[in-house]
């Protein structure tokens, strides 16, 4: 998730469409995502099971600013909202 400037936040989810609709709306409040507004899914990954979810997040936490903005630069340049696309409503880039 990130905001404009972008702030970035990394976490893991078992459905990735209802926790960014969460992260949208705030429905956390005291989130770190709803105290910097956080509210655009720029880049995700699916994992096979949770344990390999739970590695390639402490993967990603662990890399430095710039090394996550290379990363989400790649398959997003423009750190467009991927929310849409995610719930069927954007068709995919054709690569």
């Amino acid at each position: 998730m990130a905001n404009g400037r972008p702030t970035l936040y990394t976490g893991i989810t078992d459905n990735l469409t209802r926790r960014v609709h969460e992260h949208k709306n705030n429905i956390c409040h005291h989130s770190f995502t709803a105290k910097y507004r956080l509210h655009r899914l720029v880049y995700f990954e699916f994992s096979e099971n949770s344990l390999s979810a739970i590695i390639r997040e402490k993967q990603i936490k662990n890399m430095s600013r710039q090394e996550k903005i290379n990363l989400i630069s790649k398959d997003n340049p423009r750190f467009e909202d991927l929310y849409d696309r995610i719930r069927g409503k954007i068709p995919a880039k054709p690569e």
